[in-house]
């Protein structure tokens, strides 16, 4: 095993300069600290004919598992750091997570600044095997881009996640984090002037995003840590309060966490997803209970008292 990565956000800039230095796509490659029989990298065609490669990690099942998990990462949008969350996941769950075109791995080098876009790349994610079913994961700026991709009606989709959701408001971190980004954006990384332009482009394409949700018909949960510095957690709930959809928005806020769920023990985002799976229910036809027939006693004849006395007299 590697040393334990650094939290924060110097982590961020820290893993962004490191792999630019040492040449790598991954930040922090915490997938090889596992077995490639729990994390394994793959790369796939993206949707809509756009000729790019997109890269993610799986964890490779040898039985269908009957949920697949499929997280569209923030920004700067790296999968790497879901690794841990993939190699403590139970055998009957597939994870897989991607790194959004323009960053890490994937195709193209160059910014895709049209969420639509990003959606339309990603699409392919959506397929399901017979008896699988699908549970979509959006982390922060990958939020709005899963509601579109859940938009699409894909089929067997059970639900909509929007974990630490970034819905054109900054928080403090996030602010001061995009400022300076700005400021310096000829050199830094690319990956993290990327996630600037992004950020600074989300506000205008808002729009599209709230009249998907008011289209959607499976179960839509925004999930946020209630210490959330990069996306305010007022946003979050007040997308739950206000936005009209034929299922009410759950809201569900984690005391003590960061915007980072995955970051911290993998058991905390798990627990988390885990509630958002639909739980089986009973049957939908049941006999209806009858009551039970107590059948009256046959009486029972004791002897022939007075016919004996009758014939000794």
């Amino acid at each position: 095993m590697s040393s334990k990565r650094p939290h924060g956000v110097l982590a961020l800039g820290w893993a962004s300069i490191e792999s630019a230095i040492t040449g790598r796509t991954e930040h922090r490659p915490t997938s090889q600290d596992y077995p490639d029989s729990l994390v394994h990298r793959i790369q796939f065609d993206a949707g809509g004919g756009l000729g790019w490669k997109i890269s993610a990690i799986t964890t490779p099942r040898a039985k269908l598992a009957p949920w697949k998990i499929v997280v569209i990462t923030g920004a700067p949008s790296w999968a790497e750091y879901w690794a841990p969350v993939l190699a403590a996941l139970p055998l009957d769950r597939e994870l897989i997570v991607v790194d959004r075109p323009g960053f890490a791995g994937s195709e193209p080098h160059e910014l895709v600044p049209d969420i639509r876009q990003q959606a339309l790349a990603l699409s392919p994610l959506m397929t399901t095997l017979p008896g699988q079913r699908l549970l979509l994961v959006g982390q922060s700026y990958g939020a709005a881009i899963a509601t579109l991709m859940a938009d699409m009606r894909p089929k067997r989709l059970a639900g909509l996640v929007m974990l630490s959701s970034l819905l054109g408001e900054l928080g403090p971190t996030a602010r001061w984090l995009v400022d300076v980004g700005e400021r310096v954006a000829g050199l830094i990384p690319r990956d993290l002037r990327h996630a600037v332009m992004e950020v600074r482009g989300q506000r205008q394409q808002l729009d599209q995003v709230r009249l998907a949700l008011q289209r959607l018909t499976v179960p839509v949960h925004v999930i946020h840590g209630d210490q959330d510095d990069f996306a305010p957690i007022e946003m979050a709930q007040a997308l739950a309060a206000e936005t009209r959809t034929l299922r009410p928005i759950r809201f569900a806020s984690v005391a003590g966490a960061n915007h980072f769920l995955n970051d911290g023990p993998a058991e905390l985002v798990m627990e988390q997803l885990e509630a958002c799976l639909p739980q089986p229910g009973p049957p939908w036809f049941q006999l209806p209970h009858l009551p039970k027939l107590v059948w009256p006693k046959r009486a029972t004849r004791g002897p022939a008292v007075g016919v004996a006395n009758s014939a000794g007299a």
